[in-house]
């Protein structure tokens, strides 16, 4: 692979920014420069004063692009996967809502063949499986008579034929067997993450020893305090700012929760136990007003309006139509330092699902997953591996 040399940038760091650049060699950052020393390399990129970041790592995403990463085609998956790049998402976690096994499996057979074959698209390190143990109180989107309580022999088969593609799991923690759960996911090395919960402080709790260690979508889909023959109890919400190395998602599309609930997750969690998600549906990244939540075939109809999706009385969000560089841009009019928000949506994404060794930021050693962005946070370049995907 040719090396090559990003210059005349503003490189963001973990901790502050550099104007300089960034050598590649092999697909592996090889040095970071300030100022502008004279290299030779094979290819020199000139970034005209553009922000030189770390690609978005988007952990928790069911479609773009027109295409749901449940429609039950490889094709469909990565129509999804190459529109989220387009905005800056070196690395895409597709996940699936809640359905049946035979659709669950499906889903991670069609990862897998993607997986195997994908050429000049995102990094794919999992999957994650957004269902179906959850709450019916907190059921949100998700189809009511899809969710249920873990069932042993169906966690198991899954995880069986999965052959280590899962990176996440959401479930509730109060149902009944979701330690047992917790536990077995562990042990096969996948994070549980506390979605769609009624759950109360006594289950957060248990479930933070028991394999649960991160909150899928805080302040949506999940309980807060409540008075309970007048005592109160801390729900879920309340919960994760008490176990303070519990890792929280935020839907930062600016719509989901207000910017002044960002701001105070963020004065209380900080950059390092926050991930910024676009929880996207298929209608990201295009201008349609009405789509499809889910596959098409089974799928709820939602209407796009507002900068968000809303299930058709619009009494509910449908997920999101984010993509990450509006996360990055909404946590930035949050007045979050543009080093955090960046870390947010990239170093603590790659963290929180094991990769951080190897992506996630601007340092010596790592893959060449970078993107360059202008002041609106406007994706205009992007690279993976030490490969120019997009010009």
């Amino acid at each position: 692979m040719a090396a090559t040399v990003i210059k005349n940038v503003r490189v963001i760091l973990e901790d502050r920014v550099i104007n300089g650049g960034a050598a590649v060699e092999n697909g592996i950052i090889s040095r970071i420069f300030e100022g502008n020393p004279d290299f030779s390399a094979e290819i020199v990129i000139d970034g005209g004063g553009l922000y030189l970041s770390p690609g978005f790592i988007d952990t928790h995403c069911h479609g773009a692009g027109g295409c749901d990463y449940m429609d039950g085609t490889v094709m469909a998956m990565e129509t999804a996967a190459r529109t989220q790049l387009a905005f800056g998402a070196t690395s895409v976690v597709p996940t699936a809502l809640s359905g049946t096994t035979e659709q669950i499996l499906k889903f991670i057979k069609n990862f897998q063949v993607l997986k195997s074959n994908m050429r000049n698209g995102p990094r794919m390190p999992g999957v994650h499986l957004e269902g179906p143990y959850f709450s019916a109180a907190q059921c949100g989107a998700q189809d009511p008579e899809l969710i249920r309580a873990p069932r042993p022999e169906e966690y198991k088969k899954i995880i069986d034929e999965a052959h280590g593609e899962i990176c996440l799991w959401s479930a509730a923690p109060e149902l009944e067997g979701a330690m047992e759960f917790g536990r077995y996911c562990a042990r096969n090395h996948i994070i549980c993450s506390v979605g769609h919960s009624d759950a109360q402080w006594s289950h957060m709790e248990t479930a933070w020893m028991n394999g649960f260690s991160r909150v899928t979508h805080l302040y949506s889909a999940c309980s807060t305090v409540r008075r309970i023959g007048g005592y109160r109890y801390l729900g879920v919400v309340e919960s994760a700012f008490l176990l303070k190395n519990m890792i929280v998602e935020i839907i930062a599309d600016g719509c989901h929760i207000p910017p002044e609930l960002i701001r105070m997750v963020y004065e209380n969690k900080g950059a390092d136990r926050i991930v910024l998600v676009t929880d996207s549906m298929r209608a990201a990244g295009t201008d349609a007003k009405t789509s499809v939540l889910g596959s098409l075939s089974e799928g709820q109809e939602v209407i796009i309006e507002d900068g968000v999706a809303k299930m058709a009385d619009r009494k509910a969000f449908a997920g999101s139509v984010a993509t990450c560089d509006r996360l990055v841009r909404t946590a930035r009019k949050c007045g979050i330092p543009l080093c955090e928000a960046v870390k947010m949506a990239s170093l603590t994404p790659a963290y929180s699902i094991g990769i951080s060794s190897a992506t996630g930021s601007i340092a010596v050693g790592k893959y060449a997953d970078l993107i360059l962005f202008d002041d609106e946070i406007h994706v205009k370049w992007c690279m993976v591996g030490g490969k120019t995907i997009r010009h």
